[in-house]
């Protein structure tokens, strides 16, 4: 899911403000009409408009637990927000690219439990001022049925400028935050799925319509979502250039690989902003309107953006070795501490990148990009929605799978034993086990109403799916990570233990990028990891 992306803003017009930073209009009765009331001047000055922009979430509502302080979390993500609403009270949050589903197709077994965890997704985006999004494929993925429930549960408005025959769709739509009119217009680009209805036309001109339609309605700020890609997004700024920010998301895809956010890039007067996707990123526009003006000075330096994304990428790579390393008894733990220094002070020298002095007179915006990670807390609200969600996958599971039992082994296969068999001849080896996470892995599942979740099951039990192996509700013997994930399934071993070698001796490294992969973990060295699951006796020699 789950998929670490950064949003693009851009800014308003003024009347006759041809020569403006973002070079906007808007007609001098619009202005009368809906006047803006510029904020105090003190130094806790606060926004007039605060934008919340995401990409590519593709269905991630929480990362894996594997490894602590990963990116991600729908909860974290809305304890961000939520603490922010005495700094920033006047916000909305908005998207684009793939939002409910991770894939664009849902398999048969998984479907249902995809669709429940885009039920639960929708729920918890509506209590968090969703505004708008441009839909990838992905949210077809479920039918357009599906998708017409989704998008009045999200409170959003599905924007599809380029398209007709879109179910539940519009164009464009206008909403007052803060007391500005914002304009949102959406696009996508993709394949459309079959049997939609969709039919997709080239986005440029379809915004350029819907630009003009919004300033007609009062629109002060104009901002696109693209669900296109890079490149096409960049074009919309180029060639539409009234357009303030536009938000780049990806036109559909699939596989739980994690992206990185390009840093925010200036096209004409626009913002071009791009979060990493399965929301390990928010990007954060904060618009500053003084005196009435929808003119606005950059507050923030948006050409330091280069320097402020190495940075990140040192902290990134430190954040993720602390993590190997605080699971690794063989590192000092001194040395860690001394790493954690490390990105404090890288992150001190980022916070100094974003110091910058403010206009003295007139309207600024200003950008920033929020890692969400566990010290950002958890939501109250959506962690409820969650635990609803788990308990009701867990429970429909349970009685869905409660008669599919593993396939028995063809003539002279062999099954998996489990490792009590095991353990007659190998207590030793046994003994190290004990020791490991491995040994406890299905129990992390249980004690979170996860133990029947298809995206978590596989990686918590022996012999998944495989021939004398065991099911979603069938793993009697073989619940944790035992010998045989690795080993191979050793029950013609176990019966005649001199005749019939272990299947797989010496397993390669390789076999753990099963289960430890991104966005599972964020980053796997086999080579070390081994290291914490051999002992005397399995895989050292005995003292």
């Amino acid at each position: 899911m789950p998929q670490d992306p950064v949003r693009a803003s851009r800014w308003l017009w003024g009347v006759a403000a041809a020569s403006s930073f973002l070079g906007l209009m808007v007609a001098c009765d619009a202005c009368k009409t809906n006047p803006v009331q510029p904020p105090p001047r003190s130094g806790d000055e606060k926004p007039t408009v605060r934008l919340y922009l995401v990409s590519d979430v593709a269905g991630a509502l929480e990362p894996c637990g594997c490894v602590k302080d990963q990116l991600g979390g729908l909860d974290h993500a809305a304890a961000y927000i939520t603490s922010q609403k005495s700094a920033a009270p006047a916000y909305g949050l908005v998207s684009a690219g793939p939002l409910f589903f991770m894939d664009p197709e849902l398999t048969g077994e998984k479907a249902a439990q995809d669709r429940i965890k885009a039920e639960t997704m929708a729920a918890a985006l509506k209590g968090l001022n969703f505004v708008a999004f441009a839909p990838g494929k992905n949210e077809w993925a479920g039918g357009a049925s599906t998708l017409q429930k989704l998008v009045p549960a999200s409170g959003a408005s599905m924007l599809v400028a380029n398209a007709e025959g879109a179910p539940g769709a519009v164009k464009s739509v206008v909403r007052e935050i803060g007391g500005v009119k914002i304009g949102f217009v959406g696009v996508a680009s993709f394949d459309a799925p079959k049997d939609s209805g969709l039919e997709l036309r080239p986005p440029e001109a379809a915004v350029k319509s819907e630009v003009a339609s919004l300033k007609k309605a009062g629109a002060q700020v104009l901002v696109a979502l693209a669900a296109t890609g890079r490149g096409p997004a960049k074009r919309l700024a180029d060639v539409v250039p009234e357009l303030a920010i536009v938000l780049v998301g990806s036109p559909g895809g699939s596989g739980e690989v994690n992206t990185e956010a390009p840093p925010v890039e200036r096209v004409g007067s626009a913002l071009v902003v791009e979060t990493g996707n399965h929301l390990q990123t928010v990007a954060v526009v904060d618009l500053y309107v003084r005196d009435g003006s929808t003119t606005f000075a950059d507050g923030t330096g948006v050409e330091r953006a280069a320097k402020r994304a190495e940075l990140t990428r040192r902290i990134d790579d430190l954040r993720k070795k602390i993590a190997s390393w605080e699971v690794d008894a063989r590192v000092a733990k001194a040395d860690i501490e001394a790493r954690k220094k490390d990105v404090e002070k890288l992150e001190a020298e980022r916070a100094e990148l974003d110091k910058q002095a403010l206009p003295d007179k007139g309207s600024f915006f200003r950008y920033s990009m929020q890692e969400v990670r566990d010290k950002l807390g958890s939501d109250p609200g959506v962690k409820a929605q969650l635990a609803t969600y788990y308990k009701q996958v867990n429970d429909g599971n349970k009685a869905a799978f409660k008669d599919r039992r593993p396939k028995a082994p063809a003539a002279g296969e062999p099954g998996y034993a489990g490792i009590d068999a095991c353990t007659n001849c190998h207590d030793d080896a046994r003994a190290v086990w004990d020791k490991t996470a491995h040994a406890h892995a299905y129990k992390t599942l249980t004690d979170t109403f996860k133990e029947y979740n298809l995206d978590c099951v596989s990686c918590h039990v022996t012999g998944y799916d495989k021939a004398g192996g065991s099911t979603v509700t069938f793993v009697d013997e073989l619940k944790n990570v035992q010998c045989e994930v690795c080993h191979g399934p050793g029950s013609l071993h176990a019966k005649a233990p001199a005749k019939v070698k272990i299947p797989i001796a010496k397993p390669s490294t390789d076999t753990c990028a099963a289960c430890h992969h991104p966005p599972h973990v964020h980053e796997f060295d086999g080579k070390a990891k081994v290291e914490l699951i051999l002992g005397p006796g399995h895989g050292k020699p005995k003292k």
